[in-house]
C-alpha cells in the first residue's frame, strides 16, 4: 500500500499499532521509499523517559514529525524538545507535536473523565503550553485550528486529524469532531491526517488523488 502511495500522498504517518507490530523496521522500510515518516506514537510519561524517546526516534530514518501529549505537563515537554535540539543537526528537519484533545472526545466524554469545558477551550489551552515549552505545533481536530492560529501565531505547526472526504464527511466512527479536507485547508491546517478514508478504500491510491484534489480546489477557489 505504501508503495503504491508514493506521489499521492506528503508523509506516511506510522502509529502506534504498526509500530508495536513491526517496530523500527518498519519505518526503516517506509523511509527508503523516500516519503516523509510522522511517527505518531504521541509519548507520554515522566520527563526523563520521554527525553529518551524522543531522542532515540530522532535516530530513526525520514521522521519528519513526531509527538507527545501535551498533558504530560511543561517540563515533559520541555524535556523533549531538548531532547530532539540534542540529537544532532542532521535531525534538525524533525518537528517535535503536541496532542491536545483526541478527536475521538467531545464535550461529554471530556466530562465523564473530569476535565469540564468544551474541547475548543482546552484545546486552545493545551496548544498555548505546548508552544511556550519549545514545541513546533499541535495536534487538533478542524473546529480549532482557527482559535489555535489566534492564540498561537501563524508560525506554529497545526496538523488535523478527523478528516473526511466530503462524500463521507457524516459518516459514523470513532471520530467525534470531523471535517471535510477543503474545510480543514480553508481553516488554516498545515498538515491532513487522513487514515481510513484511504487505507479502507479499494483503490487507496485513487481515494488519496480525490482528497489531494479536493485540498487543491480549497487552496485554488
Amino acid at each position: 500500500m505504501a508503495r503504491s502511495l508514493v506521489g499521492a500522498v506528503g508523509m506516511f504517518k506510522v502509529n502506534i499499532h504498526l509500530f508495536t507490530a513491526a517496530g523500527p523496521e518498519a519505518i526503516r522500510q517506509l523511509a527508503a521509499l523516500g516519503t516523509g515518516i510522522f511517527l505518531d506514537l504521541k509519548y507520554h510519561d515522566i520527563p526523563n523517559t520521554v527525553a529518551g524517546a524522543v531522542a532515540a526516534a530522532a535516530e530513526l530514518p525520514g521522521v519528519r514529525l513526531m509527538d507527545v501529549h501535551t498533558t504530560g505537563g511543561s517540563a515533559m515537554m520541555q524535556a523533549a524538545a531538548q531532547a530532539l535540539a540534542k540529537a544532532g543537526k542532521d535531525r534538525s528537519k524533525a518537528k517535535l507535536l503536541g496532542i491536545t484533545v483526541l478527536t475521538s472526545m467531545d464535550r461529554a466524554a471530556l466530562r465523564r473523565v473530569g476535565i469540564s469545558g468544551s474541547p475548543r477551550t482546552r484545546v486552545v489551552a493545551l496548544a498555548k503550553v505546548a508552544r511556550a515549552s519549545g514545541l513546533d505545533g499541535v495536534v487538533a481536530s478542524p473546529q480549532e485550528v482557527q482559535a489555535i492560529r489566534r492564540a498561537c501565531g501563524r508560525d506554529f505547526l497545526i496538523v488535523v486529524p478527523g478528516i473526511r472526504p466530503k462524500q463521507k464527511a457524516k459518516r459514523s466512527d470513532d471520530q467525534a469532531r470531523i471535517a471535510t479536507p477543503g474545510e480543514a485547508v480553508r481553516a488554516g491546517a498545515d498538515y491532513l491526517v487522513v487514515g481510513r478514508p484511504i487505507t479502507a478504500a479499494a483503490d487507496p491510491r485513487a481515494a488519496a488523488l480525490e482528497i489531494v484534489e479536493e485540498i487543491q480546489a480549497a487552496m485554488n477557489p
